[in-house]
């Protein structure tokens, strides 16, 4: 099956595909046109694709076809913007989940299709011997496992024989999952955008605070790289310190302290060696644990840590200080005490 003979219902399905980026263009889709009361059915699914993103990293109920297809692209010029880098990497990545549950119950033809659209070298596999239905180019599958944690995705775990890695059906759309990620997040790179109108900079906006509520400015904006020691709050500082010396840790302590080191940029590999101590510890075990929370196994979503409140009630709180009193999150504290340090530091003449 060639990539150019997708039905209506296909390009609807999969909107990042470039014969719907050429149909968006045939049908004369301009920017400010977008707010005129006869697109409202199509800027309302527009909003509601990132505002389901934002929520629960999906993009809402599929609509007809004459409304799904051009919503695609007014959704991604909501996104740009928003100007937020959290809220794009998030509607990327629903998309291409989204694409990922539906290419579940595609034919093979189709997944080759949809594979070759992103130019893959793709084929069936005619060797009968092998039980597996893809043959898939080495680079390709190279190139769509490198954030891929798990032990499966390592070529010593492949077939792997004249340039081609053997796969079945789950492991294709899961690369192809990649793929369509990696697309989205290109077309979401502008920077500049033409005027827009009025309506579309409001829905954009409220866009922005909602992600703001649900998510939390401070997580969004992200933590710098060095990991900071000494602007831990006192309930990680307590964790830590029992973990360091293989102190037992309840369920909710060892959940945030992982979420809490991972959210700051400690590594996986990092927080592991904590655990080391302990003496249920289990090397596999852990690991999966802790990349499960850091997002890098199955949903790639990202956990944080429980808010205070949480903590205390379930005596995870201790020694609280005067900071404390003033924030929510043990990831708000790290942040705010982050930036008392950056300003005491004596200024370059």
């Amino acid at each position: 099956m060639e990539t150019g003979r997708f039905t209506q219902t296909d390009l609807a399905k999969y909107p990042f595909l470039k014969e719907t980026a050429k149909l968006v263009k045939q049908l004369g889709l301009k920017i400010e046109e977008v707010a005129n009361p006869d697109m409202a059915v199509i800027l309302n699914r527009a909003e509601e694709r990132v505002r389901e993103a934002i929520l629960s990293i999906s993009v809402g109920k599929k609509r007809e076809a004459n409304v799904e297809i051009p919503s695609f692209p007014v959704a991604l010029m909501l996104v740009i913007a928003t100007k937020n880098s959290f809220i794009k990497r998030r509607y990327a990545l629903a998309e291409a989940k989204q694409a990922f549950s539906d290419m579940q119950a595609e034919s093979s033809e189709k997944i080759l299709a949809i594979a070759r659209d992103f130019d893959w070298n793709i084929e069936l596999n005619r060797d009968f011997a092998v039980p597996l239905e893809f043959a898939v180019s080495f680079a390709d599958y190279l190139r769509n496992t490198t954030h891929l944690r798990d032990k499966k995705w390592k070529l010593v775990n492949r077939l792997l024989a004249n340039g081609k890695v053997y796969l079945n059906k789950q492991d294709v759309t899961r690369l192809l999952q990649e793929e369509v990620q990696r697309r989205i997040e290109k077309r979401l790179e502008a920077t500049e955008l033409p005027a827009l109108p009025e309506k579309i900079v409001e829905i954009a906006t409220r866009l922005l605070e909602l992600a703001k509520e649900s998510i939390g400015q401070e997580e969004m904006e992200g933590f710098p790289k060095v990991v900071t020691q000494s602007a831990f709050p006192p309930c990680i500082v307590a964790l830590y310190e029992a973990a360091s010396k293989g102190r037992h840790l309840s369920h909710i302590g060892r959940f945030t302290l992982t979420s809490f080191l991972v959210n700051i940029g400690m590594s996986p590999e990092k927080v592991a060696e904590l655990f080391k101590s302990f003496s249920d510890y289990n090397e596999r075990l852990t690991r999966y644990q802790i990349e499960h929370i850091a997002g890098e196994r199955g949903s790639r979503t990202r956990y944080t840590p429980p808010q205070c409140v949480t903590l205390q009630t379930h005596g995870v709180c201790v020694n609280p200080d005067a900071l404390c009193r003033r924030v929510r999150h043990p990831l708000t504290y790290y942040k705010r005490k982050q930036r008392q340090f950056s300003s005491s530091l004596p200024k370059a003449s």
